[in-house]
């Protein structure tokens, strides 16, 4: 009987190497074939992040994936046969450094996804657990083998591959995971769109040309539509004007949902941002507006998902020609043919020969586009101090504000009639524009040049179709950039050669399948190292995405919550908006409701004043951008934010300021210069607060919410440059000294 057993146990050893060594033999010829087809196959590019980062070195998934801790068994097998001694551990460690050794052992690691890093991690790992911690039968068996019978140390490989399997969970299914973040062919991510064979109309042509104006044509006339827009601004025009005509449409973008009639009875026409798209609502028409944002680094996958996935019968895009063979291109898969129409702009647009030289020549109806905040604070400055009090508009600000200063710009009975803006004005907003000037052709951070479909998106808003101002001319601030502009804006629009693409959900919850000990944060890593995608796409929205999941990496949620939370549309970068961001998470996992009166009392610290200083201007766009993203995440889990009427009637009051601080943003400037509020301010503050000196009162900004005071002269700094603020400090020098003399 003795014999027996001991047969048993050798055999089931034997099977076992047996089974491991055809395995590993089966994965090297797997990989050899698999190579060879690569290497005549397509080529095909791994893991882009976005388009600006694609000169950067890149992380492998070697480099990113976290060593496991192996459990050591409590208790082991003790053999005794015949034949079977024990083996001391000297014996054992000389025998697995021989292993480590030999270079068969590091090209057949290599044959089974370890590069010289794994490979090392996990046998450092194996040969503790070899010589610390009781061993199975095989194992004990094989060790045997090797020192008393002059086996070859190879027989411990599939030992150790089993065992690295377990430190680095990805080599067991690394081929799996290649397949999931395989993102070559998106258009088979949409299977209710490919059951339809849709016509898919083109209409192509610069700013100002009625393009989008006939495609909406064809969605009010249609039984069914869906019109999917840009921006907020655009979604909510084309609802109010659809529903004007008496077709009734619904809306619907990141933070609002209003209804025609009400939530029980949908309208058959819905207007919405185009993230929001549905990709499993039918309808006959659907309108894609702005379509070459295919090509936009954060937000172009939206355009690609809704191009290859809104479920209509026909299909209008609206927007530059640049985008029509990429469209072409990515139907072509799918066996839809693109009609295109051309459409000319309505009004003609003159590029000058000379610059505006100086703001004495500023006309009405001029729009001053600058590419900083800095720039726009500076340029209306310099126009109130020659009587000019112009409208400001700039991306920060809440669509309310846009709205109010545009209307202001556009009423001919308004005493404002200059307009400085930012690049906000390229789409969005319909301005009674004479003149665009440029403020520079160049942009921050890096200085570079405008490009020209750029350029020429932002010169197309001169000259507005059926106004006054019917012929449109652009123009440089500065004589010496005119000939730049002139070039820039000759060239034509290069075709669109790449789009946006992000990774759904399903593929990232599929990953954390097979990946169950990874951080969120590790997961997007892992998947942007793995993921392949054709020359036709770059990955957008990850590094947005894993930005804020650092910000909530150490707080407990499910995984479908966290990735909603980590798409939701704030900038990171803005620490304000960060710092709430995480609150709001950490409550909510907390199980804790998201009330009003905790945003607004505990989390915002309202009520407040209206702003007095830049500074505090721009904590109220924090404070809005919050109210944003309570609304957002409002619509995604009413139960848990559940005062969305108030928080969005707080916002509107945010807003209110907002746009009294644009008004008077000279005022504000100022009092941010002379470090100080004005007297009446002052009286308030020190009549509230007799503990606060008049000197913290002062320098101090009102972001208590962070713990930290931040300084009015230093925010002051970072807007405009060492010149332009030694010139506006020399103004308020002389108008001091003038009060003083007046006083006297």
């Amino acid at each position: 009987m003795h014999s027996a057993a001991t047969s048993t146990v050798r055999l089931c050893a034997t099977l076992t190497l047996g089974r491991a060594r055809a395995s590993a033999a089966a994965i090297h010829l797997s990989s050899a074939t698999h190579n060879g087809h690569r290497r005549h196959g397509t080529r095909k590019k791994i893991g882009l992040f976005t388009k600006a980062n694609v000169h950067e070195r890149k992380k492998t998934i070697d480099e990113l994936v976290v060593p496991q801790t192996v459990r050591r068994p409590k208790n082991g097998v003790v053999l005794e046969f015949d034949g079977m001694e024990n083996v001391s551990r000297e014996a054992k460690g000389s025998k697995l450094d021989e292993f480590y050794r030999k270079p068969i052992m590091r090209q057949m690691a290599v044959e089974n996804h370890m590069n010289s890093r794994l490979y090392q991690k996990a046998y450092t790992d194996f040969r503790s657990y070899c010589l610390d911690a009781p061993l199975d039968a095989a194992l004990q068996v094989t060790f045997c083998d090797i020192i008393n019978s002059n086996q070859s140390v190879d027989t411990l490989f599939p030992f150790f591959l089993t065992h690295a399997k377990k430190v680095f969970p990805h080599l067991e299914s690394i081929d799996d995971l290649r397949l999931i973040s395989d993102l070559t062919q998106p258009h088979n991510w949409y299977p209710e769109a490919r059951t339809l064979h849709r016509k898919v109309v083109f209409h192509a042509g610069p700013t100002n040309s009625g393009k989008t104006y006939q495609a909406l044509q064809r969605f009010t006339n249609s039984k069914s539509g869906v019109y999917c827009g840009p921006l907020k601004l655009l979604a909510s025009e084309v609802f109010h004007k659809t529903n004007s005509l008496g077709v009734n449409c619904d809306l619907v973008t990141g933070e609002e949902r209003l209804f025609a009639t009400d939530n029980y009875h949908p309208s058959a026409h819905l207007s919405s941002t185009v993230e929001m798209l549905s990709t499993q609502m039918k309808v006959d028409v659907a309108v894609i507006d702005e379509i070459q944002m295919l090509r936009d680094e954060q937000r172009g996958w939206a355009w690609t998902r809704a191009l290859l996935g809104v479920v209509a019968d026909e299909v209008h895009l609206c927007g530059e020609k640049a985008a029509v063979p990429i469209v072409r291109e990515l139907l072509d898969p799918i066996g839809e043919h693109v009609d295109v129409f051309e459409y000319e702009r309505k009004s003609s647009l003159t590029v000058n020969t000379f610059g505006l030289g100086g703001f004495e020549n500023i006309q009405d109806g001029d729009c001053i586009v600058c590419f900083s905040r800095a720039a726009i604070f500076d340029t209306t400055r310099k126009l109130e101090k020659r009587g000019v009090k112009p409208a400001v508009i700039y991306g920060d600000l809440p669509p309310g504000t846009k709205l109010a200063q545009a209307a202001k710009f556009n009423d001919p009975d308004d005493p404002t009639k200059v307009l400085v803006s930012t690049d906000a004005i390229g789409m969005g907003l319909n301005l009674n524009i004479q003149r665009v000037i440029f403020h520079s052709v160049t942009r921050p951070p890096n200085n570079e040049l405008l490009p020209n479909y750029s350029a020429l998106q932002i010169a197309g808003r001169a000259g507005r179709y059926g106004t006054a101002f019917d012929d449109g001319r652009a123009m440089t601030l500065k004589h010496e950039d005119i000939g730049i502009l002139r070039e820039i804006l000759s060239q034509p629009v290069a075709d669109i050669a790449k789009v946006g693409i992000a990774p759904t959900f399903d593929q990232i919850e599929t990953f954390s399948f097979h990946l169950p000990h990874a951080s969120f944060v590790n997961l997007l890593d892992i998947f942007t190292s793995l993921c392949s995608v054709t020359e036709k796409f770059f990955l957008c929205t990850v590094d947005q995405i894993k930005s804020l999941a650092v910000e909530i990496d150490n707080i407990q949620l499910p995984l479908k919550v966290r990735y909603t939370f980590c798409t939701a549309p704030i900038n990171a970068d803005d620490k304000p908006v960060a710092a709430a961001f995480k609150k709001i998470a950490r409550r909510f996992s907390n199980g804790q409701p998201v009330t009003y009166e905790w945003l607004y009392s505990d989390l915002l610290q309202w009520p407040k004043e209206k702003p007095t200083v830049i500074a505090e201007l721009s904590e109220l766009e924090s404070d809005y951008d919050i109210t944003d993203l309570y609304l957002w995440l409002s619509l995604r889990y009413p139960d848990m934010f559940p005062e969305g009427d108030e928080v969005r009637a707080f916002s509107r009051q945010i807003d209110e300021y907002i746009e009294h601080g644009v008004d008077n943003i000279i005022e504000l400037l100022e009092n941010s210069l002379r470090r100080k509020k004005p007297v009446s301010v002052q009286k308030t503050t020190q009549s509230k607060t007799s503990e606060v000196s008049e000197a913290d009162a002062d320098v101090k900004s009102t972001t208590k919410r962070q713990g930290k005071r931040k300084s009015v002269m230093e925010s002051v700094r970072n807007l405009l440059s060492p010149e332009e603020l030694e010139e506006l400090k020399q103004e308020l020098r002389k108008a001091d000294e003038n009060s003083k003399a007046n006083q006297e």
